[in-house]
């Protein structure tokens, strides 16, 4: 899972006094590395079978089979990230269940290594899955459009601004001590912890704002083509029209619910901390374990062609 919070856990806890450290006592490390070896290993082979290469066959509407063959591009590398990314959750997790030492002593300067760079690791990928993700939508419409787009810009924006983030936010988070947890102040918070929630959830909000608007602006121009090449809408255009409506919708819901118990975490870690049970945060971060590398499971079912007998997946 990729989450600030449990990023946190990488810095020294020295005394065990802090809340962080508190709440870990709370629930049974074991189960919950075991939800996130399980769920991650789902994602993994979600992710490989969305890799898999593929016999496409061709629409009627060349701006159907357009979108289908420039979309495939963009989805490989989504499930590349996400397979990455899986990959990442379930090693952290496997090393956590044997070593049993989630949160580092003052001395284990190793368990800090570790799991300093398989966070990063991990928040590395998420937060390319989420660009991709946007650019999967962009694509759509530039292609209802009729808009050329370039694949090299879609690259550069998915490694190189996750790249940007994780290293703002893991930076100021980790360096130069790893003690994170050390001041109590609420400036010292705000200056080394919260530029790290800003990295990771903005990326995913800007996701569930603008793909929504995108793919509701997408249907209009689909329509509007479909009009003007046929001059009426036949039952089978409106059954294009209605699976593809479907398809985004789904796309959506999945984000949605991947990620939504993400934005609740940490909404509640910085308005009502002290305020919210640890029962609470604790059902929150098994959600998390469970769904965040379920998104590449998900996306290998919502990201296929939908019309039946229109692609083949091509064992190895």
């Amino acid at each position: 899972m990729s989450d600030p919070t449990i990023q946190t856990f990488c810095c020294y806890h020295g005394n065990g006094s802090d809340v962080a450290t508190t709440i870990v006592r709370e629930f049974n490390l074991d189960g919950y590395n075991t939800v996130c070896l399980i769920s991650s290993a789902l994602g993994i082979l979600g992710a490989i079978y969305q890799i898999l290469p593929r016999q496409q066959y061709v629409y009627n509407h060349r701006w159907i089979s357009l979108t289908a063959s420039r979309g495939r591009k963009i989805i490989i590398w989504l499930a590349i990230a996400d397979l990455l990314a899986s990959v990442g959750v379930f090693t952290r997790s496997s090393l956590w269940l044997s070593n049993k030492n989630i949160m580092p002593d003052l001395e284990d300067n190793r368990s800090v290594l570790f799991c300093t760079l398989s966070s990063a690791w991990i928040q590395y990928f998420y937060t390319s899955t989420w660009i991709w993700t946007l650019c999967y939508t962009i694509d759509i419409k530039l292609v209802l459009s009729d808009k050329r787009s370039n694949l090299k810009y879609y690259h550069l924006s998915a490694w190189i601004v996750p790249a940007i983030l994780t290293t703002i936010g893991l930076s100021l988070l980790y360096f130069p001590d790893a003690q994170c947890h050390t001041s109590n102040s609420l400036s010292m918070a705000i200056l080394r912890i919260l530029p790290n929630y800003f990295a990771t959830y903005l990326p995913i909000t800007l996701v569930m704002i603008v793909n929504p608007i995108l793919y509701n602006s997408a249907t209009k121009d689909m329509e509007r083509v479909i009009t003007s090449l046929s001059g009426q809408f036949t039952s089978n255009e409106r059954e294009i029209m209605y699976t593809i409506k479907k398809k985004f919708s789904l796309i959506n819901l999945v984000f949605y619910v991947c990620w939504v118990p993400n934005l609740i975490n940490g909404v509640l870690i910085w308005v009502l901390w002290f305020e919210t049970p640890i029962d609470v945060i604790v059902i929150i971060w098994y959600m998390m374990a469970s769904l965040n590398p379920l998104q590449a499971l998900f996306n290998c079912l919502v990201y296929r062609r939908w019309a039946r007998g229109s692609e083949r997946v091509i064992m190895p």
